[in-house]
């Protein structure tokens, strides 16, 4: 007998997802940085990580891709936030499936 995985829920994808993007200690960096204040400029965030534009771009885009923040371009520069529905959503699915 075989049996094939399915992915139960679209709420087991959603989760799956998040955590994909939170898989890295930078992005984690990031998303505590944005959610401790309005938003910020991906030029200051390069400053505060000391890392390459483009490996911090690869980053943004992850979580940016995964619903967790939304940018905006102010020319020439892109400001970078929560996406506050998303994050809510993320943090009550993780308090589910923890069960904490």
């Amino acid at each position: 007998m075989s049996f094939k995985l399915e992915v139960e829920s679209v709420k087991q994808q959603r989760i799956a997802r998040y955590a994909k993007a939170l898989g890295h200690p930078v992005r984690i960096y990031v998303l505590n940085l944005l959610s401790q204040q309005a938003c910020c400029y991906s030029g200051d965030l390069t400053e505060e990580l000391s890392i390459a534009k483009s490996t911090l771009s690869q980053h943004l885009k992850e979580l940016k891709e995964a619903g967790l923040i939304q940018g905006e371009i102010e020319t020439p520069r892109i400001k970078y936030c929560i996406n506050k529905k998303n994050w809510a959503e993320a943090q009550l699915l993780f308090k589910e499936f923890l069960r904490i």
